[in-house]
């Protein structure tokens, strides 16, 4: 498939907040502790709009692993794919990858998950000031509801397009939550 299909087959869709996101998060968090249990796992985390509370966003569940070095990153995405999940992007030292997507769209449940080295984290402080400051979470979905309509079959578009909002948002939190996340 061409990209142009790939976008028109799993569009930029929103949904209002929905309380499953966490359970679901929840069940695959055990799933990967339990496949990854030899692993040198740091931490496991939800990360994206789907961890702020009382949002709209893509119903897909991103999940953020940190581990220790780059070979770490190789081995756990080995794992995964042999647990059916998708190599998405790979450079030296992130790997992400996805489950849900199928030949006839998006299945029930979504997942990305975010191979990182330990300490390469600022979506959790993102998530964490946009739960902090809903005013903020409301004007970071309003941003999403208005590129959504705009970049509906161009998910690279739509993810540039926020970039700026969400480094300006992760500087403020990084400055308010200083070394929350750093090990």
């Amino acid at each position: 498939m061409t990209l142009e299909e790939l976008w028109r087959l799993f569009p930029i869709t929103l949904k209002k907040h929905d309380g499953l996101w966490s359970l679901y998060y929840e069940d695959m968090e055990n799933q990967l502790q339990k496949s990854l249990k030899n692993n040198r796992i740091i931490s496991i985390n939800h990360i994206g709009s789907t961890a702020i509370q009382g949002i709209s966003a893509k119903p897909i569940i991103d999940i953020l692993i940190e581990t220790d070095t780059p070979k770490s990153i190789k081995d756990i995405a080995k794992i995964l794919e042999k647990d059916g999940f998708t190599v998405m992007n790979e450079t030296k030292d992130r790997i992400s990858l996805n489950f849900g997507y199928t030949e006839n769209g998006f299945a029930e449940k979504v997942y990305h998950v975010h191979l990182r080295l330990i300490n390469d984290n600022d979506e959790l402080y993102f998530r964490d000031y946009m739960n902090e400051f809903p005013e903020c979470a409301k004007q970071y979905e309003k941003l999403k509801k208005a590129l959504s309509k705009k970049y509906k079959y161009n998910r690279d578009a739509y993810t540039a397009a926020k970039s700026e909002f969400i480094a300006e948002f992760t500087a403020k939190a990084k400055k308010c939550y200083q070394g929350r996340y750093t090990v």
